[in-house]
């Protein structure tokens, strides 16, 4: 059976495009970005901030549970899926379940904070979302410093992409996964 790869990260770490490439490995597969359901709401969207609300937990939890549902109907047609989404202080809660079943590859993109802020500057530019995109990342790399053993303990493959190419990137997981054969 494929695996789901459930690539997880803080905004702007280049978890969209590693999923997409990592996606394009395979001879059937789907990349399934949340926030592209999450951005399908017309009026009412909650965004992430400082203070999770019990409206922003409500239509993130409701975007995963559509996730999940999506990749299983997926990976019983035979794709391999590949879930890209955002770490949040709930700790991915709805991906529990998910998570710990053996065909579920559990991926966490965390390059150094400081190449963070320089990828949402070159992606977001002058852009009025950057000033939020930055806040985002400082509030989630605070919260992953004290879970990030917790989560390699837990099986997750952590992968600091400061240095990393995309396709390095992509080659780190699926030599994790066994996949491939890293280069010398």
């Amino acid at each position: 059976m494929n695996a789901i790869y459930l690539i997880i990260g803080p905004p702007a770490v280049g978890k969209s495009t590693t999923s997409r490439a990592l996606a394009a490995c395979f001879p059937r597969s789907i990349h399934i970005p949340v926030d592209d359901l999450r951005n399908m709401v017309v009026n009412g969207l909650a965004l992430p901030a400082a203070e999770w609300g019990d409206e922003l937990t409500r239509q993130v939890t409701l975007a995963r549970n559509a996730v999940i549902a999506m990749a299983l109907a997926y990976r019983q047609a035979g794709f391999t899926v590949v879930i890209d989404d955002f770490w949040d202080p709930n700790r991915l809660m709805e991906y529990r379940a998910l998570a710990d079943a053996p065909e579920v590859r559990r991926v966490l993109l965390l390059p150094d904070r400081a190449e963070a802020h320089r990828r949402n500057l070159l992606r977001s530019g002058d852009s009025p979302a950057r000033p939020y995109i930055d806040e985002g990342i400082r509030i989630i790399y605070d919260e992953l410093t004290d879970v990030v053993d917790e989560l390699r303990r837990q099986g997750w493959l952590v992968v600091d992409t400061s240095a990393l190419t995309v396709a390095e990137t992509v080659e780190t997981i699926l030599a994790a996964d066994g996949k491939i054969e890293v280069k010398a």
